[in-house]
């Protein structure tokens, strides 16, 4: 009992100390992979950073000389020197309408030196900025001291987002006024919206004027002081917007790297988001990109349960171990109360272990000779099927033997004519008709050797090498040799090959075999019938090429279905066939990469087989 309560308490203590360890060691690995994961969102954060800064330079450097060209405008400069001119008011009025339908800005207008606007782009419009006085604007206020001025803001008057550019209208050295480009900023936004990261420009108070989202927008990035939320209320920057702090909490990564809480409010969670800062000094702004953290929390999550999985599998492994280790030993003192035995045992099993590798070593001599037979039978199984398609191939032309006899008998007859007639031709002199009596019988002969040719092409064996071989070469040879047999029995054979030059990997001989056992069959399973219509389709789909033979017969019986394919299976008379056609044409289908299967149809028998196309 005592033993028992010892080990309890070891197990115990041994749990603890995994416990103790595994928490430490997933704190450590948790840290160190999002400080990792920190360190690779700033990398990226830092080169989309840069993308949008020069984009964003790209679009205020495309207005930032507009308002200087306008400025040296001697229309611009007469129009200040006499202001109270009506025609030349409306005719800048129209010219500065122009000027923004073409740059493509916001609004275009002409301030004098008290900041009161004498001319507008939007001078038609229903609130237009003439007669507006903009002079509480720090763009005008730097542009009256000879500098190009800048300045986002909303519109007091259109209530619109957008940025400002000013810039001195002189005449000689005197300043008569302020010529004013407002660019429209939406479209900023818009471009960069659909993106995993948030984008935000600020301006030097920290107030967010842009950002890529919307809820976002007039927010701060701090706390505002009581005399910046003076100065914005004095020019009129952000007319009825809360200035907010974005985020609840901060804490400072590295120099230009910040962790924010962000509360996005609806019931939804706090969301962690690094934000990492660069300025844009020209412009005055500070651009930020926001990337969310919560992946890396994810990252860390699933690094932590495989590590606590895997820690845990190797403790109950040890565990395992140990008492393994305890049953051993308790076997080993089992052991030595038993040696005398288990030696006798042992002495015992030697003599039979003895027996059974004699045993062995008789099975493996035998499964040795057992393999060579099975090798030396695989050889004569080759070789017999060869022996058989060739077979095949002599009881098709045996078949066909009667059909062969009669298109030779024809054109022997034809022959035996024509030559009588040319000898009688001969012996009247008339050479022009004996002549054609004999070019009559040369093109006989050649028909009779064309026949032969194809015969005896069809009746060698194969080497079986496996070539491009084009099909309207192959299906005319079978054609052929069936010919005779397809004009006696009155059959109509329609050929459709699509598109016309199909060729195929397969070998030449074998596969005008298979076509050959096809057309046979289809053309027995006719017998008898009226009209006989067999059919053969070869179709080019992509890398393949379906061919078909069907015939307009009674089609195949339900009860034979699962037969046709085997070996010495025939519906055939006796002496009409060996039973082989369709398996020795399944056979050398597959060794060209297809199979031969038998399609449904609604009358007569259909065969289709694929094979792969050469281009």
């Amino acid at each position: 009992m005592r033993e028992l309560v010892t080990k309890r308490k070891k197990e115990l203590i041994s749990f603890l100390v995994f416990l103790i360890f595994l928490t430490l060691m997933l704190n450590t690995v948790a840290d160190w992979i999002y400080k990792r994961g920190l360190i690779e969102l700033k990398v990226q954060g830092n080169l989309r950073l840069e993308l949008y800064i020069n984009y964003l330079q790209g679009v205020l450097g495309k207005y930032e000389s507009l308002p200087q060209l306008l400025a040296i405008d001697s229309n611009l400069v007469r129009t200040l020197s006499n202001p109270l001119e009506a025609n030349r008011i409306e005719t800048l009025n129209k010219y500065l309408e122009t000027i923004n339908r073409v740059s493509d800005a916001l609004d275009t207008y002409l301030m004098n030196k008290d900041g009161l606007t004498i001319a507008a782009s939007n001078w038609n419009e229903k609130h237009p900025f003439v007669g507006r006085n903009f002079s509480f604007r720090p763009y005008f206020k730097d542009a009256m001291r000879g500098k190009l001025g800048r300045y986002f803001a909303i519109g007091t008057t259109s209530s619109k987002r957008g940025y400002y550019f000013a810039y001195p209208v002189r005449k000689d050295d005197e300043i008569l006024g302020a010529v004013v480009i407002k660019i429209d900023i939406d479209t900023i936004e818009q471009k960069w919206a659909h993106r995993d990261e948030s984008f935000l420009v600020s301006d030097p108070d920290g107030v967010i004027f842009i950002t890529t989202t919307p809820e976002w927008r007039y927010k701060t990035l701090r706390p505002l002081l009581p005399n910046v939320l003076k100065s914005i209320e004095e020019n009129r920057r952000y007319p009825d917007a809360s200035l907010t702090p974005l985020a609840e909490a901060s804490s400072t990564y590295e120099e230009d790297v910040q962790i924010l809480t962000i509360d996005e409010g609806k019931g939804t969670r706090k969301k962690r988001v690094m934000k990492q800062s660069q300025m844009m000094p020209h412009a005055g702004w500070d651009v930020h990109i926001l990337s969310d953290t919560q992946e890396l929390k994810t990252r860390a999550l699933v690094v932590n349960i495989l590590i606590a999985l895997g820690l845990t599998v190797l403790f109950v492994i040890v565990l395992l171990l140990i008492q393994r280790k305890n049953r051993q030993a308790e076997l080993d003192r089992i052991e030595r109360e038993s040696k005398k035995a288990l030696r006798e045992a042992n002495e015992l099993l030697e003599t039979r272990v003895l027996e059974r590798t004699l045993q062995l070593t008789e099975t493996n001599e035998l499964l040795r000779q057992e393999i060579l037979d099975r090798k030396q039978t695989e050889v004569k199984l080759k070789r017999t099927r060869k022996e058989l398609i060739h077979a095949a191939k002599l009881a098709v032309l045996g078949q066909m033997s009667a059909g062969i006899n009669h298109e030779l008998n024809q054109p022997l007859a034809a022959i035996r004519s024509y030559t009588d007639n040319g000898k009688q031709f001969l012996k009247k002199g008339r050479m022009d008709e004996a002549m054609w009596n004999l070019e009559q019988i040369g093109e006989l002969t050649e028909r009779m050797a064309q026949i032969g040719v194809q015969l005896k092409l069809f009746s060698k064996k194969s080497s079986g090498q496996i070539v491009a071989v084009p099909l309207h070469g192959v299906i005319d040879g079978a054609l052929e040799i069936l010919n005779p047999s397809l004009k006696k029995a009155g059959v109509v054979t329609n050929i459709n090959i699509s598109p016309e030059n199909l060729e195929v990997r397969a070998n030449n001989v074998l596969l005008q075999q298979v076509l050959v056992n096809l057309i046979s069959n289809a053309l027995q399973a006719m017998d008898g019938q009226k009209e006989k219509v067999i059919m053969i389709e070869c179709i080019g789909v992509d890398e393949r090429v379906v061919v078909a033979v069907e015939d307009n017969g009674p089609g195949v019986a339900e009860a034979h279905l699962q037969e046709i394919f085997e070996p010495f299976f025939t519906t055939k008379k006796s002496g009409q066939g060996l039973g082989l056609g369709l398996t020795i044409s399944n056979r050398i289908i597959r060794e060209f990469g297809g199979r031969l299967h038998l399609v449904r149809n609604m009358g007569g028998a259909r065969f289709e087989f694929i094979l792969e196309r050469i281009q």
